[in-house]
């Protein structure tokens, strides 16, 4: 095992470790909770980022579904636990025939599922971050926020 950096990485690395991550990951932690009684629920799906969003897919009776229709609130977290990402967001919900045919190409390309073929009913939802965190050990927990009210703090 790779013994942890002794310095934290500096803000505009971390920046783009992030959106590395975004770009390259195919899968994330996707956690909802249910509007009414605060039930949580926790589900790994995959995603295609545009830069700005996230997209992700799940069957339209699923709880995460009825979660996000219900309040659209959600966290994300990305790669393991010694080199997160954890991603406070909202989410807005697509139907598969609202999904530009590119986008669900990309997404489907990447993930290697493709809600559109499938007989089961599927939303997808576009997701908006309002909080981006990235550390690697306990000296990054400072300074791991590196967006903030969907705003970059690095440039």
């Amino acid at each position: 095992m790779t013994p942890p950096p002794s310095h934290p990485r500096t803000a505009e690395q971390r920046k783009q470790d992030t959106l590395d991550r975004l770009e390259h990951d195919v899968d994330a932690w996707v956690a909802t909770a249910d509007a009414k009684t605060g039930t949580p629920y926790l589900v790994p799906l995959s995603f295609l980022w545009d830069g700005s969003t996230l997209l992700i897919a799940t069957a339209s009776a699923s709880p995460t579904a009825r979660n996000l229709l219900a309040g659209g609130a959600l966290r994300l977290g990305i790669g393991p636990t010694r080199d997160v990402v954890m991603i406070e967001a909202t989410a807005e919900p697509v139907t598969t025939s609202e999904i530009p045919g590119d986008v669900a190409d990309g997404f489907a390309e990447k993930s290697g599922f493709d809600p559109r073929v499938l007989t089961t009913s599927y939303h997808y939802f576009r997701i908006r971050p309002n909080l981006v965190q990235a550390w690697r050990e306990a000296n990054e927990i400072k300074g791991r926020d590196v967006l903030r009210d969907g705003t970059w703090l690095i440039p």
